[in-house]
C-alpha cells in the first residue's frame, strides 16, 4: 500500500527538506530515549562498539541487517559526503533513501520493527556540543521516518558525538559526521 504513496511521500519528504534548508520557524526538540542503556541527556551509556554499517545516502548510514532485508542500493562509503560540518539538515539524496527505508519498516520486510538513530559527530569541539549536534542529527532523521509512516514510538534517538571517531583530516571526518539506523 505504501508502495502507491511513495511519490507523494518523497514529495512530503523534499518540502519538509526544503523547509530544514530554508530554516522553518519552528524548531524541534530531540525524543528522549526511554532506553536503560541510554542517559537522560540521549547518550548511549558506556563503551559501544559501532554497528556493521552501509552508506544509504550521503548522512546516513544502516545495519547490513537493514540494507539487505530492504534491498538497499550501498553508496561507497569513502567517497559519500556526509552532513556539513556542524549541520544537521538532511540533503534530498538523504530523503531518496530515506523514503525505502521508511517503505520497509511501514510495509516491507521489517514491518513492525524498531530502530535506533545513532547521531554522530567528528572530533572537532567540546564533547557536550557534539552529543547535541548528534542528538539534533538523530533527530532530523527520526523527523523524516515519522513523516514516511515509521509510528514514532518504533524509533529511539540516541547520539555518540564524537566518541567513536576515526577521523584525523577533512577527508575522514566527513565519514563521522552521519546517522545510524540500527534494528533494535
Amino acid at each position: 500500500m505504501i508502495q502507491n504513496h511513495l511519490p507523494r511521500l518523497a514529495l512530503s519528504f523534499a518540502a519538509a527538506l526544503a523547509c530544514s534548508l530554508g530554516g522553518c520557524a519552528r524548531q524541534l526538540s530531540p525524543p528522549v530515549s526511554q532506553d536503560p542503556q541510554v542517559l537522560s541527556a540521549g547518550v548511549a551509556a558506556g563503551p559501544v562498539k559501532a554497528p556493521q554499517t552501509v552508506m544509504v545516502s550521503p548522512s546516513v548510514a544502516v545495519s547490513s541487517d537493514i540494507a539487505d532485508a530492504c534491498k538497499l542500493e550501498i553508496e561507497n562509503a569513502d567517497r559519500a559526503p556526509k552532513f556539513a560540518f556542524d549541520q544537521s539538515a538532511l540533503a534530498f539524496a538523504d530523503g531518496l533513501a530515506l523514503t525505502k527505508i521508511g517503505a520497509c519498516l511501514t510495509t516491507g520486510p521489517l514491518a513492525g520493527h524498531s530502530v535506533e538513530l545513532v547521531g554522530r559527530a567528528d572530533p572537532r569541539g567540546k564533547r557536550a556540543y557534539n552529543i547535541a549536534l548528534g542528538e539534533r542529527r538523530a533527530s532530523s532523521v527520526h523527523e523524516a521516518l515519522t513523516m514516511l509512516g515509521v509510528e514514532s514510538a518504533r524509533i529511539v534517538d540516541t547520539s555518540r558525538g564524537e566518541m567513536d571517531a576515526t577521523g584525523t583530516d577533512e577527508g575522514s571526518w566527513r565519514r563521522d559526521r552521519r546517522v545510524d539506523i540500527v534494528l533494535r
